[in-house]
């Protein structure tokens, strides 16, 4: 048969059959989408806090007013568009759940944006030193610092408002009457909150604004008391009173700890006992959380019933779950007010709730949409949690938990009731050990993105600890503060001892194991989305569909393995400088005492587990008291590098000079016009608007904190740079190379 115009030379008709199919499938993909919706209808809700906490996201990552107010308008009009979708046609589903994720990112923008306006308390604008008078609102003793913590509302001379300060009180100090509701007067050195030191480390400056805190601090000094506080029961003084039996029951580390499991007191772990924690993917265990608030409610609701189930004239009338999830939840919110009611422990406890609801009711506790609720629930009071380690950690592991719990395969492989007992007992010992992987595997992405490090062998650390804490040492200080009653509590606080002893020793011997803990460079936000987004999608979702977020993972993996180390780090101020590729160590401008934030925030944003080596001490760098020279070679290309580290004046044409045979120059004064090297000048006057840096000279790329902060509140820039007049007198001379500039 000859070919017509319908069949042209060389087209099959199979071919244009096969495309116009396929333009087919294409144009019902809404289809697609309803029926996938229609056949998940326990799974759909869920989502709707992930869109919530993804509007908060949004929000902390756009840069101002005009980006959120833009992404606001956006959701807006993506719901009303939305609502053009026939109601009554076969497009429901996605119509609700295109509607209901519109709404929902816009309330979580929303939220957060309201409440950074109403509690946000800029910080005070420069270092200064004060007289301050104003009211003790709280107190925390930190033996392991030797110092008393102090949160004081105070008038301050130069600012019309009072500020909330939070202020470093040493032991020797330290007197009877400086406790709550206390008013005091003292001299202090006072510190605006500060930002990121670098890119990805810590932004304590946002946690200040929402704490409503302007600025930190020492006292210097004695205080004098103006009006003691008002006799009265104060739940601080009965927790620190609790703290302080437990610790005088109980001395040493097993001590501290006891006392932070009974009181929320973490203030006197020796520092070297919670490192030894963290590292071995024990660090939840010392602040008062889900595991704890869990382990309290637990007990209460079982022994509420095995109790009242010992007496028929009660349980014939009185329904015992019931009655049993009051006494848990009153227990519960006893334990989380006596324990200083911090965000994790509320979250925990609404959480834990909402579970005892569920049991009382005869509901499934392990479910997605009573954790969807809870974390709701969170949101709506705390919106900057989201933001931080804490809430997405605890609620990561939850969600890991009740996904793989629930999965096909968990469940078959749990179903065989037909076994022997040890059988039982070794699969539900495995499905133990496998629920830890996978949690170190959810919570490995968030470790990284905010510490640049991941615990290898916090699975099996927790295997022991977790069971060891729940059921031996909790229960056991509940016997002995109940023994204590009638002076009989010493063999139960012998036994408390021993398990933490234990619980000790693991956290040592795991954390002192080769390769215990993985250092790597600062994660962008990019791949921490990536992260998350496939995490959620995998967990969130049921059946083989949920394969599909190993894409997203699988991308976010490949970001991360191509990520480089910054080859020099500098800090906000310009003081201190580290500089990666030459050996194990970091080499840093100005040495750093080994328990220091700064050594810590170097290693950490450099992906390095070695020591912080002082350049004067490398044979590589040229120094003298007043600057330092040293050359890398990277990609094939030497760069020359000049860091100030003295004080002294110097002669300008020697310093110019000198920066014009540097590629960078890094200092931690304003240098004039005059120092010119090749490719960045980081001095003062730079670094007060970008913020610290972090420098990789392969491709070119320069990091910023500023990058990060756009228009927040939190994040002030310093007033544009007015000269100074000159001070009188030679400069000195230089020593072989230029000394730093003078600041004028």
């Amino acid at each position: 048969m000859p070919p017509t115009l319908a069949q042209p030379l060389g087209e099959p008709a199979t071919l244009r059959t096969r495309l116009w199919d396929k333009l087919a499938a294409l144009s019902s993909m809404h289809r697609t989408m309803e029926a996938f919706l229609a056949a998940r209808p326990f799974e759909r809700g869920p989502w709707l806090a992930v869109g919530f906490g993804i509007g908060i996201a949004c929000w902390a990552v756009l840069p101002g007013p005009w980006q959120w107010a833009g992404f606001l308008a956006l959701c807006g009009a993506a719901a009303m568009g939305s609502l053009l979708i026939d109601a009554e046609g076969d497009m429901g589903h996605l119509r609700a759940a295109l509607i209901g994720m519109a709404l929902m990112l816009a309330a979580g923008c929303t939220t957060i944006w309201v409440k950074s306006e109403l509690v946000g308390e800029p910080g005070i604008a420069r270092p200064e030193v004060a007289m301050i008078q104003g009211r003790i609102i709280d107190r925390q003793v930190e033996g392991a610092r030797d110092r008393v913590r102090l949160l004081i509302r105070a008038e301050i001379e130069g600012h019309a408002e009072p500020l909330q300060l939070r202020l470093n009180l040493p032991d020797e100090n330290d007197q009877p009457g400086l406790v709550e509701g206390a008013e005091v007067r003292l001299r202090a050195r006072l510190m605006p909150p500060a930002p990121p030191m670098l890119p990805g480390s810590y932004d304590f400056a946002r946690a200040a604004w929402f704490q409503g805190l302007a600025a930190t601090g020492n006292v210097v000094g004695p205080v004098m008391v103006v009006r003691p506080a008002n006799e009265g029961w104060s739940l601080r003084q009965w927790q620190q009173e609790l703290a302080d039996h437990v610790r005088g029951q109980l001395s040493g580390s097993p001590g501290t700890i006891a006392a932070a499991f009974a009181s929320g007191d973490r203030g006197a772990i020796a520092q070297g006992d919670e490192d030894a924690m963290r590292d071995a993917g024990l660090t939840h265990l010392l602040s008062i959380s889900g595991l704890h608030v869990s382990a309290v409610i637990a007990g209460a609701y079982f022994l509420t019933i095995r109790v009242l189930a010992l007496f028929p004239f009660i349980a014939l009338r009185v329904r015992l779950p019931l009655l049993a999830a009051g006494v848990g939840a009153g227990v519960g919110l006893f334990y989380t007010l006596l324990t200083g009611a911090e965000v994790p422990t509320v979250r925990s406890v609404a959480g834990s709730l909402l579970v005892l609801a569920a049991l009382a009711l005869g509901r499934d506790p392990l479910s997605l949409r009573l954790l969807a609720t809870a974390a709701l629930i969170v949101m709506l009071l705390w919106p900057e949690a989201v933001l931080g380690p804490s809430f997405q950690m605890s609620f990561a592991s939850v969600i890991a938990i009740v996904a793989f719990s629930t999965s096909t395969p968990a469940k078959a492989f749990l179903s065989h009731s037909h076994e022997g007992r040890m059988t039982r007992f070794g699969r539900h010992l495995a499905m133990l050990l496998m629920t830890g992987v996978v949690i170190e595997l959810s919570l490995m992405p968030i470790s990284l993105f905010h510490f640049h490090r991941a615990g290898i062998y916090g699975a099996a650390a927790n295997v022991v600890a977790i069971p060891l804490t729940t059921v031996l040492t909790m229960p056991l200080i509940a016997l002995a503060l109940a023994l204590d009653l009638f002076g009989l509590g010493a063999p139960a606080w012998w036994a408390v001892g021993k398990s933490l002893e234990l619980l000790l020793w693991l956290a040592h011997l795991v954390a002192g194991q080769p390769g215990a803990v993985t250092m790597m460079p600062g994660m962008t936000g990019g791949t921490f989305a990536l992260f998350m987004a496939g995490l959620l999608w995998l967990a969130m979702w049921s059946g083989r569909v949920r394969l599909w977020g190993l894409v997203p993972i699988g991308l976010g993996m490949a970001a991360l393995l191509l990520t480089r180390t910054p080859d020099v780090l500098v800090s906000g101020d310009g003081h201190h400088v580290g500089i990666t590729g030459e050996g194990p160590d970091l080499l840093v401008l100005r040495a750093v005492r080994e328990e220091s934030y700064t050594r810590a925030a170097l290693l950490e944003n450099a992906g390095m587990t070695g020591d912080a080596v002082a350049l004067e001490d490398w044979k590589g760098a040229h120094c003298n008291p007043d600057f330092c020279a040293m050359s890398l070679v990277r990609g094939g290309r030497r760069f020359d590098l000049l860091m100030a580290r003295g004080k002294d004046l110097v002669a300008i044409p020697v310093l110019a000079a000198a920066c014009a045979r540097a590629d960078i120059v890094v200092a931690d004064r304003r240098l004039p016009s005059a120092c010119k090297p090749r490719l960045l000048k980081a001095d003062r006057a730079m670094l007060g608007q970008t913020g610290g840096l972090a420098i990789d000279l392969v491709s070119g790329r320069v990091r910023t904190v500023a990058e990060t902060q756009g228009e927040h509140g939190w994040f002030r820039r310093p007033p544009p740079w007015q000269p100074r007049a000159r001070r009188q007198g030679p400069a000195p001379a230089a020593t072989g190379a230029p000394n730093p500039a003078p600041s004028q």
